[in-house]
């Protein structure tokens, strides 16, 4: 998906409405104009992105059938314990 933003500044837009709809034509992905100023298409803008997620994974759920075998493997990331966080609020501007 690609979201212009900031579309209340038309005066410093570096980027047309049109250039940016055929870009995103080209790469065959949706495109949308937000405003967070003007309340302009931002709960839109996210919820066109989970919606779009969400077709694409029920296709492929569609396409695996009931095949568990098929699933894809999952990777397991390791974004760090509880002691980790711990550890970087000690370390931080406001600790005491």
């Amino acid at each position: 998906m690609l979201v212009g933003n900031k579309a209340d500044l038309r005066h410093l837009r570096a980027v047309s409405t049109d250039d940016a709809k055929a870009f995103a034509e080209r790469e065959n992905t949706f495109f949308m104009e937000t405003s967070a100023l003007e309340s302009l298409n931002v709960d839109n803008a996210f919820t066109e992105v989970l919606t779009q997620i969400y077709r694409v994974v029920s296709k492929k759920t569609l396409e695996i059938g009931d095949d568990p075998a098929a699933l894809p493997k999952g990777q397991t990331i390791n974004v760090g314990g509880r002691d980790d966080v711990s550890a970087v609020k000690q370390v931080g501007c406001c600790s005491a």
